[in-house]
């Protein structure tokens, strides 16, 4: 899935994790409030920022490279389109497309030619009813014809292929990588009010034909191969973005300690706000321990840990509301120059509502710890 790190030094991750908070610090941080105000989109920026992730990262050195991404650009919605397009529709590809499909894809994905879409609908672990129906081609063709529709589709509307998860009348899925250009498929626009900086679609299938080599894995085998790893991706290094959020509203909070008053008093003299800033702490560096762990699974030919992600994104979807709520706390939402603390708290809503919530994570890690899973 990932490269097998080293195992010497840090294997590269602070110099990486450096240059990458440095660009999107400079490049994205100043228009990251005009961006998210207009919805608008900046494909150079996008290309520039996803250059840094390439086919050489590990696991641990991607999930530390979008952490920073997070840090710098302090845009959750920019960093969620990167990390779908760097991670989320590429590894399932590399792990379980065909040799013509590696050779077709990804070096366009990597030069940033073309970039895949995906619907958070879809990264569930299979705990989700199937909005997309798949069936064999009746006509004497070969192939497939899918009918159905997907909303929160990330990337979709500058995207040149999406990753799909359609169900057989046997209740079985297969997932799909079909084209932008493929008949019966159309993009529409729509998207959450939250994470106004990505590019959002919604996918609409009407009797689309998919050429049979646009299957990825077996055919019926996504509950064993793609969904899977897909949740897993998703909850660890969408996760990693979150991280670097909260670091940056630890940032926000410590400077309203130190600059801000209270009745003649610097904010930092107050004791319950020290209880405050060390509590935001303490939520840093128990999600940055358990992320780097879990990121470690996706390494070389590791088997990712769907209890170890799952406690990731379910204790990290907590974490960055509290961290967001005490620096709203502290500095009062919206109150920076740039509104950073009043945004990072609307799209942490949005956040911790995707991959299923608590009614798919909770479920997952109790039954690893059952031995059912």
């Amino acid at each position: 899935m990932f490269p097998k790190a080293s195992g010497e030094g840090d294997d590269g991750v602070s110099a990486l994790t450096e240059r990458v908070r440095y660009l999107a610090g400079h490049l994205a941080r100043p228009t990251a409030t005009e961006r998210d105000r207009r919805r608008s989109w900046d494909d150079n920026l996008f290309k520039a920022l996803t250059a840094v992730f390439g086919d050489g990262l590990t696991g641990v050195q991607t999930a530390a490279a979008l952490a920073a991404l997070g840090e710098g650009s302090r845009d959750p919605g920019l960093a969620l389109a990167v990390t779908t397009h760097a991670v989320l529709t590429t590894v399932p590809l590399r792990a379980f497309g065909t040799s013509a499909q590696h050779e077709r894809y990804l070096p366009r994905i990597a030069a940033g030619e073309w970039l895949g879409a995906l619907s958070l609908r879809q990264t569930r672990a299979g705990a989700f009813a199937s909005t997309v129906a798949a069936r064999p081609a009746s006509d004497g063709a070969s192939g497939w014809v899918l009918s159905g529709s997907l909303e929160q589709v990330v990337l979709g509307a500058q995207a040149h292929h999406f990753l799909v998860v359609a169900e057989h009348r046997d209740g079985s899925r297969t997932a799909f990588l079909l084209d932008r250009d493929t008949p019966g498929l159309r993009v529409e626009q729509a998207g959450p009010a939250a994470m106004s900086s990505c590019c959002w679609g919604k996918l609409v299938l009407d009797e689309c034909r998919a050429p049979a080599d646009a299957v990825v894995g077996a055919v019926g085998a996504a509950a064993a191969q793609t969904e899977p790893l897909l949740a897993g991706l998703d909850w660890v290094f969408t996760s990693a973005t979150w991280l670097g959020i909260m670091r940056a509203l630890t940032d926000e909070s410590l400077a309203a300690a130190r600059d801000h008053d209270l009745f003649g008093a610097p904010l930092a003299h107050s004791q319950s706000v020290r209880f405050l800033l060390a509590d935001i702490a303490i939520q840093n560096e128990l999600a940055a321990g358990l992320l780097h762990r879990a990121a470690e699974r996706f390494d070389g030919t590791a088997t990712p840990d769907p209890q170890e992600a799952a406690t990731v994104r379910l204790f990290t979807s907590s974490a960055v509301r509290t961290v967001a709520a005490g620096a709203a706390q502290l500095s009062g939402a919206g109150s920076a120059a740039d509104g950073f603390v009043e945004r990072a708290h609307r799209d942490a809503l949005f956040f911790a509502s995707t991959a299923g919530g608590t009614e798919v994570l909770r479920p997952v890690i109790a039954a690893s710890l059952l031995g059912l899973g």
